[in-house]
């Protein structure tokens, strides 16, 4: 982890510095580059323009090392892999490695295929990873991958192509197993881990979170999880990463919620769920967080 990594002992500490967090991005303006995937690049680039991010999304292994070396944070997405984007990704992790550039991942579709999990395991193991933001399914994936002694008394499954799996859907009764999960991984790897959900797990190894905010549409449209390990990277590339991870899942599930609300109040539909978030993702303050934030600390 980075050494300028803070600890927060207290949901309430996190909010007090949410502000902080929402002013550093702005301030910073920091240059995201996305490795990601082409079914949501567009989206992902407008949600971090819509956080106060700059997004590049530059794929191609010739020119990576010289963006990681412009970038701020270098977000790396597996949702649509290529053989050649593969070579961008390790390239890319590689130079974020010797210039200090804090690296995001989205391990879509981890336990799924051969493909994935070799790239999944080689990423977490070998690169100084800041942030990692998956559902259930992947992040139990994840763990199983590196063998981590915690899954032996908790099933792990394959989740339903890039979807969680129903039975890793997280949900009150299985909140504190699965934080125990997200947290020895956090621990293991050295980094912060989010897995998301109607209940958002977040910890680094130290402290573990959850959020319940968002809303049930929110996985209706395609992309909303990409989008949201983009504004992560976004703020884990003007924070730390505890910090950071946490205020853009709240950014995140805040923006669903408003959108939500505007999309029942005038019986609309998803595609305009997809407009509205985007413009909550942009207009949303520090106070609207603080105030419909909740967030509190998982007792483990």
């Amino acid at each position: 982890m980075s050494e300028e990594n803070i600890t927060y002992e207290t949901a309430q500490e996190i909010l007090d510095a949410i502000k902080d967090a929402m002013e550093n991005v702005k301030a910073k303006n920091p240059l995201t580059h996305c490795i990601t995937n082409i079914v949501t690049t567009n989206d992902c680039a407008n949600a971090a323009l819509a956080v106060g991010a700059s997004p590049i999304m530059a794929d191609d292994e010739e020119e990576i090392a010289e963006i990681v070396d412009m970038a701020d944070v270098l977000v790396i997405n597996i949702g649509k892999l290529s053989k050649e984007q593969i070579k961008a990704m390790k390239a890319g992790a590689e130079h974020a490695n010797k210039t200090g550039t804090p690296i995001a991942i989205d391990p879509v579709g981890a336990g799924i295929s051969r493909l994935r999990n070799d790239l999944i395991k080689d990423l977490v193991l070998n690169y100084d990873v800041k942030s990692i933001r998956g559902n259930m399914s992947e992040i139990k994936a994840i763990a199983n991958l590196i063998e981590l002694d915690i899954l032996q008394d908790s099933k792990s499954q394959s989740g339903k192509g890039v979807d969680v799996a129903a039975d890793d859907i997280i949900s009150k009764e299985t909140l504190k197993k699965n934080g125990i999960i997200v947290k020895e991984l956090a621990k293991e790897l050295n980094t912060t881990v989010g897995a998301s959900g109607p209940i958002d797990i977040i910890s680094d190894g130290n402290k573990t979170f959850a959020i319940e905010n968002g809303d049930e549409i929110m996985p209706c449209i395609t992309g909303s999880g990409c989008m949201l390990t983009t504004i992560i990277g976004s703020y884990v590339g003007a924070n730390d990463g505890l910090l950071g991870t946490v205020s853009a899942s709240l950014l995140m599930a805040i923006a669903g919620e408003k959108a939500a609300a505007k999309v029942r109040e005038n019986d609309l539909g998803t595609g305009s769920f997809r407009t509205f978030l985007i413009d909550n993702l942009y207009k949303l303050t520090a106070e609207d967080l603080i105030e419909n934030a909740n967030l509190y600390e998982i007792d483990i």
